[in-house]
């Protein structure tokens, strides 16, 4: 006999659940890239209180697969004509994120992003990369979808529970603008992952994290949301290490993934007061799963774990900066451009 719980309950109770069985499969199946999964499930758990049935799960993975491929057609273009395909992929960019502003499914411009960023940055360096980045994405949203379904098996949303609300409709001006906003924040962010794609991935997607949160803030709030948000998300993942290193085990690891997701979770269903909307705490979460899988990572391979947490947690806090000015810059700018202009007879003084 199932429990009836409230549906802000259960998404809270799936989305914690979910996104730390993710993590514990991903680094337990030595999945390459293995942050990518969890990241996926987080943005899907999120995103869908039904679960997907198994036409739409292939067909979302043979989605992920064609939109990424995108990213290896810009391979070439970018090694040879590198000024044409920088501004190639920020017009796609800027395609893509226009689509899930005007009402498109927001997992499928996730995706072009992502394959636009991720695998054309890495294809540069080299085309193996690429390749490995397109295996890692297509194993970790497979593992996201699987853990999705056993995630909304567990905890189901109630048969009376309404369906979720649409997004709020913007007018064609609006969503090219924010469209605009979210390509400035990262294309700056790709063009540096071009140099090393290797050290730089990580960068890519908190950009991308960053660029679709822009979308749902604004230039008052920014510093706020932005900035917060990753400062929170680096404090977590120090705390996250410090409480993993006491035992460290898969299932600790699962264990404490649960406990910061429900946290997190609370606060993004308005189980606990808060002052900030559900994108700083999905942000948040984010944050911390890039940077303890990296953390993971380092310690895996032999590096200095709190050496290349700092200057990758640098970096994080150098692009949120660089995301918040220009989302400032470009709103006073178009708030100056629509500011009503005085007629000659207010000019005159009185």
């Amino acid at each position: 006999m199932r429990i009836e719980r409230p549906a802000r309950v259960q998404r809270a109770l799936r989305l914690g659940f979910g996104t730390a069985l993710c993590l514990a499969a991903s680094f337990g199946l030595a999945l390459p890239i293995p942050f990518l999964a969890p990241m996926l499930a987080l943005m899907m758990l999120a995103a869908m209180n039904r679960p997907l049935p198994f036409k739409a799960s292939l067909g979302l993975i043979l989605i992920l697969m064609l939109t990424t491929g995108t990213g290896l057609l810009l391979i070439p273009l970018l090694r040879y004509y590198p000024f044409s395909g920088v501004l190639l992929v920020g017009l796609c960019l800027f395609m893509a994120f226009g689509y899930g502003l005007r009402g498109g499914n927001p997992l499928v411009a996730t995706f072009l992003v992502v394959g636009l960023t991720l695998i054309s940055a890495a294809g540069t360096a080299e085309f193996a990369l690429a390749l490995e980045v397109i295996v890692a994405l297509v194993k970790g949203l497979f593992l996201a979808v699987t853990t999705l379904t056993i995630s909304h098996w567990l905890f189901p949303d109630p048969a009376s529970a309404p369906p979720a609300k649409p997004g709020p409709s913007l007018s064609p001006t609006e969503s090219s603008w924010l469209a605009l906003r979210a390509t400035l924040v990262v294309l700056p962010t790709f063009l540096l992952a071009m140099v090393d794609p290797a050290s730089y991935l990580p960068i890519i997607m908190k950009a991308v994290s960053l660029g679709q949160q822009s979308c749902a803030t604004s230039a008052r709030n920014a510093g706020q949301e932005l900035l917060g948000s990753t400062l929170l998300g680096g404090l977590m993942a120090i705390l996250f290490w410090c409480a993993l290193s006491l035992f460290v085990n898969l299932w600790m690891f699962f264990l404490w993934m649960l406990l910061f997701g429900l946290l997190v979770a609370r606060k993004l269903y308005g189980l606990a007061r808060t002052r900030q909307p559900p994108s700083f705490w999905l942000n948040s979460l984010a944050t911390l799963i890039i940077l303890l899988g990296q953390s993971v990572q380092d310690s895996a391979a032999g590096k200095d774990v709190y050496t290349a947490f700092a200057i990758r947690m640098g970096l994080f806090i150098l692009v949120t900066l660089y995301a918040c000015v220009m989302v400032y810059l470009l709103d006073t700018r178009r708030r100056r451009r629509h500011a009503p202009k005085p007629t000659p007879e207010e000019g005159q003084p009185g």
